[in-house]
């Protein structure tokens, strides 16, 4: 009797094991869609565009990324950090007078932000939407979980704030990897038209990794286009 209770635990044990493993690989890749649905390029773009887009702003560094952009005349997306909007508004204000999207990416970008609950995502979410419409007279959209995690607290707090999420497919790794040669040969070779780009604007070697990449595209035939053009979706509230 007691071989067959061994074998019983044995598999449910291992089953709760595979489902534990399921759910932390799909609540760690955004675009696997497990908790949310979430926008992170266009697969059917066969024309060269792609879109840029820029976490944990805003920064120093970002006027930095705003003198590139406007010099190679390319539109971005910034998800900022509601903390750093108090602390940058003037920043807010040119990325937006640039002609860029703004895009929600938390109020804390807390290391538990992924252990909140829903009325704590709601309101961090909310915080910063309201930030973003105080300052540049616009409510966005958009949202980039902090680290693309996802989870059913924030799949039940999207559903109330009615953000859409981005992902991407085109990741840098610029916020662990500081080698810019590096961080650029990964970039170029993931290139391919609907990518999504992410980037930081909030260190030197980011900049630095921005300027080759933008000279790459625009050698290559590459337009860089706005969230909003790449997947045909509104970035604003009407």
């Amino acid at each position: 009797m007691s071989f067959f209770v061994t074998i019983e635990t044995t598999y449910f044990v291992g089953i709760g094991f595979i489902w534990f493993l399921i759910v932390m690989i799909g609540s760690s890749f955004i675009s696997s869609n497990y908790h949310v649905k979430a926008y992170c390029n266009n697969p059917s773009e066969k024309e060269k565009k792609i879109a840029l887009t820029f976490d944990d702003g805003p920064d120093e560094m970002t006027l930095l990324v705003l003198d590139l952009l406007k010099r190679y005349d390319a539109k971005a997306t910034f998800f900022c950090i509601g903390k750093k909007i108090e602390k940058h508004p003037e920043i807010l204000k040119r990325i937006v007078a640039e002609g860029h999207l703004v895009g929600n990416h938390s109020f804390s970008h807390s290391h538990f932000f992924d252990f909140y609950g829903k009325n704590k995502v709601t309101e961090e979410l909310q915080k910063t939407n309201a930030l973003i419409e105080k300052i540049s007279g616009k409510k966005t959209q958009l949202f980039r979980p902090p680290y693309g995690v996802t989870n059913p607290s924030i799949r039940r707090a999207l559903e109330i704030t009615k953000h859409k999420a981005i992902g991407w497919n085109i990741r840098s790794l610029d916020g662990v990897i500081k080698n810019e040669k590096k961080i650029f040969d990964r970039i170029i070779k993931r290139v391919k038209p609907g990518g999504i780009v992410l980037l930081h604007d909030t260190s030197m070697h980011s900049v630095n990794v921005l300027e080759q990449f933008l000279q790459f595209l625009q050698k290559n035939n590459y337009t860089v286009v706005s969230l909003e053009q790449l997947l045909n979706i509104e970035a604003y509230e009407n």
